[in-house]
């Protein structure tokens, strides 16, 4: 959640308020008592750092691509049953694929710590439906599970129903 307010969040009376103060134009909450940290982004900037992340990834620019995760990051592709753990070990697991890609965003919605986006990945020209689900911890990625779709033809028992979207 944003901090707007310079008062507005206080420990239990027992505590001191928390003290903030801006690192690298990211609000820091700190309190002396519980010597505890969080980085708190506002939604504008993290939908500004998804929309730097794709498009590195868009460019292939692996180093830019990743700098979103936190070095535990998790990532889940539940439909082949994979799971990488770690920055770095999915940085080097994305450039070893050995396809050329592009990403197509259709939609990114989201607020605090849980961020979605749509989009068509698609790989030596072929499209594929994608979904990303991204958790945020500390102004990173903590979690992502993304989820591919192959496109389909239009059923006929459902056309008088249907409009076309792009």
């Amino acid at each position: 959640m944003p901090i707007s307010a310079p008062n507005r969040h206080t420990r239990a009376s027992s505590q001191q308020p928390l003290r903030r103060v801006t690192v690298a134009n990211r609000m820091v909450s700190r309190s002396s008592a519980t010597k505890v940290s969080e980085v708190h982004m506002s939604d504008q900037e993290i939908r500004a750092a998804l929309d730097h992340h794709w498009a590195a990834s868009d460019v292939n620019d692996f180093e830019e691509e990743h700098k979103i995760y936190r070095d535990d990051a998790v990532l889940d592709y539940p439909q082949s049953g994979e799971r990488i753990r770690g920055r770095r070990n999915i940085q080097s697991s994305r450039a070893a694929q050995p396809n050329q890609k592009r990403f197509a965003i259709r939609r990114i919605t989201g607020a605090g710590d849980l961020w979605v986006t749509e989009y068509v990945l698609t790989y030596d020209g072929r499209p594929s439906y994608t979904v990303s689900i991204m958790e945020f911890l500390d102004a990173q990625v903590v979690r992502e599970t993304q989820y591919f779709g192959d496109p389909f033809k239009p059923g006929a028992s459902r056309a008088r129903w249907v409009e076309q979207i792009n």
